[in-house]
């Protein structure tokens, strides 16, 4: 008889191990507004920026979930707006044998870590393209940031968004 060897009981539970993997990623919506050009560009003084973080996810099949991380940044000179740039940047994640209580926080928290980067650069350049300095955000750590919103909500004060604190000038 030919060498059979049993089933190895690992290789069987592989179908049953925590799987993540990113299918695409994409921009679902870019804004960029420069209502009082050319006149802004005789302006000497820095802008004040406001930055404005917003993180959503939605079903979007069996095992698939699109994490939107939705980024505000409007830039005003002595009451005047500079510009307004709004960026809803998405990936596609296939998330499969995750157990219930680690989805959220990979949704919340890892999903985002992974877009963030690519979401950056994005808004820099169209920044940088409407003729300003680009705009280089400073990274987030969306693992506290999760960890605020749930203690939050634990307190009963969260309503279950994930709304980040704006920033200040960047």
């Amino acid at each position: 008889m030919a060498d059979e060897q049993a089933p190895n009981p690992a290789d069987m539970q592989a179908g049953n191990q925590p799987q993540a993997s990113i299918l695409a990623q994409y921009v679902k919506d870019l804004s960029f507004e420069n209502p009082n050009a050319p006149a802004v560009y005789e302006q000497r003084e820095q802008p004040q920026i406001d930055v404005q973080f917003n993180i959503a996810n939605n079903p979007a099949g069996d095992d698939l979930h699109e994490v939107v991380l939705k980024i505000d940044v409007a830039a005003k000179v002595q009451d005047r707006a500079a510009f307004q740039v709004e960026l809803a940047y998405a990936g596609l994640f296939r998330l499969r044998n995750i157990p219930e209580q680690q989805l959220q926080p990979f949704l919340l928290v890892d999903a985002p870590t992974i877009l963030f980067p690519f979401a950056r650069r994005i808004l820099a350049d169209a920044v940088r393209d409407g003729n300003f300095p680009a705009l280089m955000l400073e990274p987030i750590d969306f693992a506290s940031l999760y960890m605020q919103q749930q203690a939050q909500m634990q307190q009963g004060n969260g309503d279950g968004n994930v709304d980040l604190p704006p920033t200040g000038n960047a």
